[in-house]
């Protein structure tokens, strides 16, 4: 504020010439500043007196801009910016700071100016405006705002890259489904939340059936292939709440949260028959292959974890029995009343 940077009004010598010692002054006091002083003739808005800080400015001698107007002195438009602020301060009781941006002398120039409307000399009134330059301060500040913006966003890609490498390491690479570890864990949780708020789910554990010789003697960048056709052919028929597996080799395994048995088997059926249809291209060559499937539920096949996964196993031996491309559920146990 103005009071921070010039002298208490009681070191300025009382008289008939007060205001011509305090204008003195207080140019002065604001030029070693770096501020830029200005004071009008409120009725004519011409300048009275101008400090060296603003003489420099606007690259002319004091007494080139003595008894001069804005309109004489700045362009059009920055002309009518001012005369608007002036006319708001002169409105107020209480000092007005007002920001003015604009060009000059080829420069993108950035200004707080404090006006304040006081008594001058012969009954009239004066506008004092002490213009600070604030475009180092705020160009500083921009670069600042830029730098932690950028610091934002590399932090961003930084947790996205985190995200990703972690997900990466619980993925398998060629299906791009999660790996047995992470999958055991999530059924471990199932488990556990299903028996607390008693509801179902199934668990459908999956084998690719024999390859044919065909794709055999294409070697492992063909069955690499098919792998890679079942991990996206169980992302899509899976939801967000679901969980699906490569658990080894040829073996898959779904988690298919809240779902009861024969819904588990009506999805896992259409599954079937896709990748019955699937045709994989490796090296010009249709490959195809089919599945064999168990499914069993919690609770009604089995009340713990052990004895889902052993009922599960129990009716993907017997789809494979059956000759593959089968999809077999587990027996339902019924407690003896």
């Amino acid at each position: 504020m103005l009071t921070d940077i010039v002298p208490p009004l009681s070191d300025v010598p009382v008289g008939a010439d007060l205001w011509p010692a305090l204008v003195q002054v207080l140019g002065a006091t604001l030029g070693r500043q770096g501020a830029m002083l200005g004071v009008k003739d409120v009725a004519n808005g011409r300048y009275l007196h101008v400090n060296g800080a603003m003489a420099a400015f606007l690259k002319r001698p004091i007494s080139g801009i003595v008894g001069a107007c804005d309109a004489e002195l700045f362009d059009a438009g920055i002309a009518t910016t001012l005369r608007a602020a002036e006319q708001t301060a002169l409105s107020q009781r209480e000092p007005l700071v007002s920001d003015h941006r604009f060009e000059w002398a080829g420069q993108r120039r950035d200004f707080s100016v404090l006006r304040l409307a006081a008594p001058g000399g012969a009954g009239g009134r004066v506008l004092c405006s002490v213009w600070t330059d604030q475009s180092a301060v705020r160009a500083r500040d921009a670069q600042l705002k830029t730098a932690l913006e950028q610091l934002e966003l590399q932090q961003r890609a930084n947790e996205a890259l985190r995200r990703e490498l972690t997900d990466q390491g619980l993925r398998d690479a060629a299906s791009g489904l999660y790996t047995r570890s992470h999958f055991e864990d999530q059924l471990r949780r199932e488990v556990d939340l299903s028996t607390r708020e008693h509801r179902e789910f199934a668990l459908v554990l999956i084998d690719v059936d024999p390859l044919n010789k065909q794709v055999v003697e294409l070697g492992e960048a063909a069955q690499t292939r098919i792998f890679e056709a079942v991990g996206r052919l169980l992302r899509g028929n899976t939801r967000a709440m679901d969980a699906s597996c490569r658990m080894d080799g040829a073996s898959f395994a779904v988690l298919l949260s809240g779902v009861g048995l024969a819904t588990a088997h009506s999805r896992m059926e259409g599954l079937r028959r896709q990748c019955a249809t699937q045709i994989v291209m490796h090296e010009s060559r249709e490959l195809g292959f089919t599945v064999s499937m168990g499914v069993a539920s919690f609770p009604h096949t089995a009340h713990s974890q052990d004895e889902l996964v052993a009922a599960c196993e129990n009716a993907l031996a017997e789809a494979r029995r059956r000759g593959g491309n089968h999809v077999t559920l587990a027996s339902i146990r019924f407690e003896a009343g």
